[in-house]
C-alpha cells in the first residue's frame, strides 16, 4: 500500500538542528524522539487483529467468491464458499464481515447454522462433528453496498468512478481496514487459502479482472458476463482484487529465471496508447527484481498491471495502477535528485510488493515494514541494477528528507495496529545500511534471494526476519534491529579531537549498539567500531576533515572536549 507520508510530502522534524563539521553538512536529534503513545484499543480491535481460539482450531484451504457487481446500486450480492481443515476439535468459527455488509446466513452439509454477531465478527455455531484432519465447506451467503472508501488506497473500501464515456470505473482498496469491508473472510493475515477461485458477474460490455489466470467467463442472458479466475498460489485477503471497467487489453511474455511469464495489461481505451509506453517499465522491473529477489514468485499465476481510479495497489499478481501515466509519485521525486523521475514510482513499487507483501507476508500488521521497507528499497536497487550503485545510493539519501521519526516502525500487537510511517524510507535506509556493514554487495544480493527462497508463500514476523539475516550474516543485529525498529532514535556517531587522538562513540543507541562504520579522510576510508562507550584511535590525522559514509542512516556531531 502507498505510504501516506508521501501526501504530505513531511517537512524534516522541526525539533531537527543543522550543523557544519569538517566541511560537511549533518543533521542530528536535538534531544530524545518522541515516543509511542498509549492507545485505547478496544474488543473489536483484539477480534480483528488477533488469532482468536475460533480463528486457531481451522486452516484456510481455498476460497470460491461467487459475487455479482451492481454499478447502479453500488451493491455487491453473493456468497463465499470457505473449505477448511480441522487442526482441532471445536464447534464454533469465526467469520469477519464489516458493516453496512450483511450476512445473509451460514450453511453446512444443507444445513442453515445457528450464529451470532459481535461487532464486525460473526460467531458460527456448527452442528456436524468437526473431525481433526478432515476437510469441511462453509457456505457464506452475505450482500449489501460496501462502504465507499473516502481518501484510495489509505482509507480501505470501493470506489465507484466512470471512464471518459460515462462507463463504470470500479475497484477495491482495504490494506489494513480489511478485505471483510466488502467479503466476509478469516480476516486475519496469519492464514492464507492455498488457493482460490473468484467468480465476479458485471453487466456488459464492462470486464472484471481479478488475481491470477482468467479460467474462463461465461455470457449470461441478462446482459451480463461472469468472470471465473482463478489464483493458484497461497494468498492474503486484502490481496484479493476486483477491477470492473470497459478495458482494453494488451499483453506479451517475458522470459524470465523459470521460463515464459505472461504479463497482461488491462487499461482503459482512452489510455491505451499511452500506457504501451509507460507500462514499458513493467518487463524492466522484472530483470532488475530478478537479479536480486530471484524468480518472480507467481509464474503460475501470471503477471497484471491494471488501471484503476485511484493511485494504486500490491494486489497479488494483479497489480493496480492510477499514477497518471507520469514518472515518479504523481510527478514527484522524493528523492529530489531526479533518479526519481526515471521511473514510474507505482508500476516500481507496487510490483515490489509481489516479493515483499505478497510471497512473503507480514503475520501481524504490527510488522507491516517488513513488507514496506524491504518494498521501498527495492526502488533503489531498480535504479542500481538499471543506472549503478551511485544512483541508488543518491535515491535513498534524498529520500531522507521525508523521515520524521516520531515513533517506532513496529507497531503494537494482535490489535490490527501498524507503526510509523517511516518504515517506508527510513525502513529503506535501514537495509541500506545494513548493506554497508556487510560491505559484501554479492553476498548482500544471494541474502535477498534466499530469503524469498526460505519464506517462499509463507507469512512471517520480524523475529523470522531478524533471526535469517543475523545467520545469513554472521552478525548479531538485535541490538541494531532493536535501535531501529523498536525506537524512535537515530545513532548519533559524536566525536572530538584531543591532540592526535580521535574520541568517538555511539550516542542515542540502546544497549549494546556496536555498528560500526566506514569514515572517508582524503582517498583513506578506515572503519571505526563505535560503542556506546568512548574509545580513540591515532590512525586519522588530526586537522584533516574527514566525514562518515553516508549511505549509513546515522547523525555525526563533534563536540567539545571534555575539560580535565
Amino acid at each position: 500500500m502507498k505510504i501516506q507520508i508521501m501526501e504530505k510530502l513531511f517537512l524534516l522534524n522541526p525539533r531537527f538542528i543543522v550543523i557544519f563539521s569538517l566541511g560537511f553538512s549533518i543533521i542530528f536529534s536535538n534531544g530524545l524522539q518522541a515516543q509511542q503513545s498509549t492507545i485505547p484499543y478496544s474488543r473489536q480491535d483484539s477480534l480483528r487483529g488477533s488469532i482468536t481460539p475460533e480463528r486457531a482450531w481451522w486452516d484456510l484451504v481455498y476460497y470460491h467468491l461467487d459475487i455479482e457487481v451492481d454499478p447502479k446500486k453500488k451493491s455487491i450480492y453473493g456468497k463465499n464458499t470457505v473449505h477448511y481443515k480441522v487442526l482441532e476439535q471445536e464447534e464454533t468459527l469465526q467469520i469477519d464481515l464489516q458493516e453496512p455488509m450483511e450476512i445473509h446466513g451460514f450453511y453446512q452439509e444443507g444445513t442453515e447454522l445457528r450464529y451470532w454477531q459481535e461487532g464486525n465478527a460473526y460467531f458460527v455455531q456448527l452442528a456436524s462433528p468437526q473431525e481433526v484432519g478432515t476437510v469441511k465447506r462453509l457456505e457464506i451467503r452475505y450482500g449489501g453496498k460496501p462502504r465507499i472508501s473516502p481518501n484510495p488506497p489509505w482509507s480501505g473500501g470501493l470506489t465507484w468512478e466512470k471512464d471518459q464515456k460515462g462507463k463504470p470505473f470500479i475497484a477495491n482498496s482495504n490494506q489494513g481496514d480489511g478485505a471483510s469491508l466488502w467479503w466476509p473472510c478469516k480476516d486475519h493475515m496469519y492464514d492464507e487459502p492455498d488457493s482460490m477461485l473468484i467468480s465476479v458477474t458485471a453487466p456488459d460490455p464492462l470486464i472484471n479482472v481479478s488475481n491470477g489466470r482468467l479460467r474462463s467467463k461465461e455470457k449470461r442472458a441478462d446482459d451480463k458476463t461472469t468472470y471465473h479466475w482463478f489464483v493458484s498460489n497461497p494468498i492474503s485477503n486484502y490481496g484479493v482484487n476486483i477491477s470492473i471497467a470497459d478495458y482494453a487489453h494488451f499483453s506479451e511474455e517475458y522470459l524470465g529465471e523459470k521460463g515464459s511469464l505472461s504479463m497482461d495489461y488491462y487499461v482503459l481505451k482512452e489510455n491505451l496508447e499511452k500506457a504501451k509506453v509507460q507500462f514499458k517499465d513493467a518487463p524492466r522491473l522484472m530483470r532488475a527484481f530478478e537479479h536480486w529477489f530471484g524468480p518472480y514468485p507467481f509464474y503460475e499465476d501470471g503477471f497484471k498491471l491494471i488501471e484503476v481510479p485511484y493511485l494504486g495497489m500490491e494486489h497479488q499478481s494483479a497489480v493496480t495502477y492510477g499514477n497518471g501515466y507520469q514518472q515518479g509519485y504523481k510527478g514527484k521525486d522524493f528523492s529530489e535528485t531526479g533518479w526519481g523521475l526515471t521511473f514510474d514510482y507505482i508500476i516500481i513499487h507496487e510490483a515490489g510488493h509481489e516479493w515483499f507483501a505478497n510471497n512473503i507476508t507480514y503475520r501481524d500488521i504490527a510488522d507491516m515494514w517488513i513488507h514496506e521497507s524491504f518494498t521501498t528499497y527495492s526502488e533503489s536497487l531498480f535504479l542500481d541494477y538499471h543506472y549503478g550503485v551511485l544512483a541508488g545510493n543518491a535515491y535513498l539519501q534524498g529520500a531522507r528528507q521525508v523521515i520524521r521519526n516520531d515513533i517506532p516502525i513496529i507497531g503494537d500487537y494482535e490489535v490490527n495496529q501498524r507503526g510509523s510511517g517511516d518504515m517506508y524510507f527510513k525502513g529503506a535506509n535501514i537495509l541500506h545500511t545494513l548493506r554497508q556493514w556487510i560491505d559484501q554487495d554479492e553476498k548482500w544480493r544471494a541474502i535477498l534471494r534466499k530469503m524469498n527462497h526460505q519464506f517462499y508463500h509463507q507469512t512471517v514476523s520480524t523475529e523470522d526476519i531478524e533471526g535469517f539475516l543475523a545467520q545469513e550474516t554472521g552478525l548479531s543485529l538485535r541490538p541494531f534491529f532493536d535501535q531501529y525498529l523498536r525506537t524512535a532514535k537515530v545513532p548519533l556517531f559524536q566525536y572530538y579531537w584531543k591532540g592526535e587522538r580521535l574520541h568517538y562513540r555511539w550516542q542515542e543507541v540502546v544497549k549494546d549498539f556496536s555498528m560500526p562504520i566506514k569514515v572517508r579522510q582524503g582517498e583513506q576510508i578506515y572503519w571505526l567500531s563505535p560503542t556506546g562507550t568512548w574509545q580513540s584511535t591515532d590512525r586519522l590525522q588530526a586537522g584533516i576533515m574527514f566525514e562518515t559514509d553516508p549511505n549509513f542512516y546515522s547523525y555525526t556531531q563533534q563536540i567539545q572536549p571534555p575539560s580535565e
